[in-house]
């Protein structure tokens, strides 16, 4: 990464794509990640989040928040 770009810190979100976020997993870009974790069960033909045979990578739970529906939201950080 560029002395210019690891010196901007910027703070976005994407909704809805996992395959930008395996991406900015396998590059190292990924400083925190967010999931809403609902009470369904969803019956079969589910792709996953991650395949197969994604590099596995290790978080750590940094915020949990309960919502009134029973939906948790969930901050994850990367171990470090």
């Amino acid at each position: 990464m560029s002395t210019a770009a690891s010196a901007m810190r910027l703070s976005w979100s994407a909704g809805g794509s996992p395959s930008l976020v395996r991406s900015l997993i396998e590059a190292g870009l990924l400083d925190e990640l967010t999931l809403m974790i609902s009470p369904v069960v969803a019956g079969g033909g589910r792709k996953r989040l991650f395949p197969g045979d994604a590099a596995p990578a290790t978080f750590e739970l940094a915020e949990a928040t309960p919502t009134s529906t029973g939906t948790l939201i969930a901050t994850y950080r990367p171990a470090r």
